[in-house]
């Protein structure tokens, strides 16, 4: 999610201190009102009852289940349940909307799959079939992510347009697509990627992060999906919630694996739940408009002011994005069933979490805790975009001692100390290497660094290719870092054949990718780019498919040496293989000393430069060509 270019984290202020609702802020959204939008509910009842969330299961670790429900005046109700072995109805909350109820139950282990009869009395009489599902019990279906695997990001609506039908749904605030327009929604979609699967393969990645493709409804620039206005129903532009669990299903039938975008933070402000607010509490407000101060530090500041402290977490992202109260408990628990319900609805296998230092401290532990112990293998991994290694560090599990009450529980984050070290280092001539090496230097402070996901860009930044000045010497040798480093890596789409773009505006790099659209000009599923974007596939594919078939790259260790005139080297190694990947990131030819590694060249001779297949006959002196990277695996 793009932000003020400022230093992020996340708070929340005692609910008590929460301001007023907000009164004189600026027009955001229609005048309240009872909102019942369509989903994909499994249940019976009157046409105008909804209750989040839709559906559950017997067997959760958690036997607590809060439903939602929302009617025209069903606070006035009260609520009864029929006899149904193994589930109690704990109590019943009205909120301060009435048409809103909260129905508290209990699922035992000794439950079973079928239909509650919920039954709710009031000026009138309504019941509900609520459904109880069977989980599914395949210990593999939720597979998590390792170092093995390889991250390929991407745009839905910007990716591949594969189902025209859905490309205008009736009823949406944006009901046309406009190519020509960075703002519009251009017609991407879930069956788009799904038909390039083999692409995927064919590149070395492992596994697909889209961006969020849940309900976006927003009447402006809603393709990016981070404004949700229905946190259970996926956007009907990229399909519906049963091909999304095909969607899943097939990817991991084709090897791959799916993580979902989310967020937590914020909602659009087209949210039904915005619309007509089941309390004033629900969002966080002051006496008029205001945002975020986007300064993590406020955070963990042991100087910090109080104020800072509610600024950077109770403002508002920005004017369409209201901020969630996560201290709210009705509002804590509304977000991780959530979130629940979507692991298991589906099998992902993670979840990327969106803007996560800006969510209330306490709610986030909360949070991890329970999706954790529901799903153990699942990836987590957050957007932390901070300045520097420690304040990154404090967002991922760590060695810190808990501040102001926070310990984090995230097993790891997007490693923007990465991204930004590589940028820092190719992106001018003799660029300082210093950085990238001081960013692993400052891998101690996490429990396990190796659970980080770096890149090199993304749809909030300038694209790499531009940013290194479209030098092809630069492009590979941050690619071979970001393929031969610790952790998971992610690559952007279009990366792999130098799409380019600064990000002023953020449409520029969201653009389509070539072959997504019938008719298109040209057609990278089909046909091989020309040129250096061909070279630049090539060389992505070659290497990513190497360290698939090499375990070394993704679970040997690291071992890194001090860069020296303009030169950086570092091993991944294991008992019985070892590669060194040495980089000359000067203008010149630099002929370097190989008895500097002697402790890692012991009972090595030789090596092969795994992309060029050339080789490298001797270790002890090294002769590497300006802006060149060698990935060499070491012959004895």
């Amino acid at each position: 999610m793009k932000f003020p270019r400022l230093l992020l984290a996340a708070a929340v202020f005692p609910l008590g201190l929460i301001a007023p609702i907000l009164a004189k802020a600026e027009p955001l959204a229609p005048a309240a009102q009872a909102t019942s939008p369509s989903h994909s509910a499994a249940t019976q009842a009157a046409p105008d009852v909804r209750i989040d969330p839709t559906y559950w299961w017997v067997g959760m670790k958690n036997p607590k289940l809060q439903l939602l429900v929302h009617a025209p005046g069903i606070g006035g109700s009260t609520a009864a349940l029929a006899t149904y072995p193994g589930v109690a109805l704990e109590g019943t909350q009205k909120l301060e909307n009435p048409n809103y109820l909260v129905v508290n139950l209990n699922i035992g282990s000794e439950a079973r799959p079928g239909q509650l009869k919920l039954e709710f009395k009031g000026s009138k009489k309504l019941t509900y079939a609520y459904e109880l599902r069977a989980r599914n019990t395949d210990p593999n279906r939720v597979q998590g992510l390792t170092q093995a695997d390889f991250i390929y990001m991407l745009m839905p609506d910007r990716f591949a347009n594969g189902d025209p039908k859905n490309d205008v749904v009736k009823g949406t605030r944006v009901n046309h697509i406009a190519r020509d327009s960075m703002y519009a929604r251009h017609g991407g979609d879930l069956k788009g990627i799904q038909n390039h699967f083999d692409y995927f393969k064919k590149l070395g990645a492992t596994a697909i992060w889209p961006t969020p493709i849940i309900e976006n409804d927003m009447p402006k620039a809603s393709y990016h999906g981070y404004a949700v206005t229905d946190c259970y129903k996926i956007d009907p532009r990229y399909g519906t919630n049963e091909e999304y669990q095909r969607f899943v299903k097939a990817a991991h039938a084709d090897g791959l694996k799916v993580v979902q975008d989310i967020v937590l933070n914020h909602w659009g402000s087209y949210h039904h739940l915005f619309l007509d607010k089941p309390a004033a509490d629900w969002f966080h407000a002051f006496p008029k408009f205001t945002r975020s101060n986007y300064n993590a530090f406020a955070l963990n500041d042991p100087y910090g002011s109080k104020r800072d402290y509610q600024l950077f977490n109770d403002g508002w992202f920005d004017t369409t994005m209201p901020d969630v109260n996560q201290g709210n408990p009705l509002v804590a628990t509304y977000i991780i069933q959530n979130f629940l319900w979507w692991v298991e609805s589906t099998g992902i296998d993670g979840y990327r979490i969106d803007t996560y230092p800006y969510s209330q401290p306490q709610f986030l532990m909360a949070w991890g805790k329970a999706i954790g112990e529901e799903y153990p293998k699942l990836a987590l991994f957050g957007e932390a975009w901070e300045g520097t290694e420690a304040e990154q560090a404090f967002f991922a599990q760590n060695i810190f001692p808990p501040v102001n009450g926070f310990k984090s529980n995230l097993p790891g984050v997007l490693d923007f100390q990465i991204c930004f070290a590589i940028s820092d280092a190719l992106k001018t001539e003799n660029g300082d290497l210093s950085k990238l090496y001081h960013a692993l230097q400052g891998d101690w402070l996490y429990v396990d660094a190796t659970r980080n996901v770096p890149f090199l860009d993304n749809h909030d930044m300038s694209r790499f290719y531009s940013v290194i000045g479209e030098d092809f010497g630069k492009f590979k040798t941050g690619i071979a870092w970001l393929l031969t480093l610790r952790g998971t890596p992610q690559l952007y789409y279009g990366t792999e054949v130098l799409m380019k773009n600064f990000s002023n505006p953020d449409g520029k790099v969201r653009e389509d990718f070539p072959g997504g659209w019938a008719g298109d000009k040209l057609d990278y599923f089909t046909t091989r780019p020309s040129g250096q974007a061909g070279e630049a596939f090539d060389y992505v594919s070659k290497l990513a498919n190497y360290r698939k078939a090499h375990p070394v790259l993704s679970s040997g260790k690291l071992m890194q040496f001090i860069p020296q005139d303009g030169v950086y080297t570092y091993f991944r190694y294991d008992d019985s293989a070892c590669v060194m990947v040495i980089a000359n990131n000067t203008k010149d030819e630099k002929k370097v000393d190989g008895t500097r590694f002697a402790e890692r060249f012991d009972g090595f001779s030789s090596g092969i430069e795994v992309v060029s297949g050339a080789t490298v006959s001797d270790l002890k002196t090294l002769n590497i060509p300006a802006h060149t990277v060698w990935v060499v695996e070491l012959r004895k």
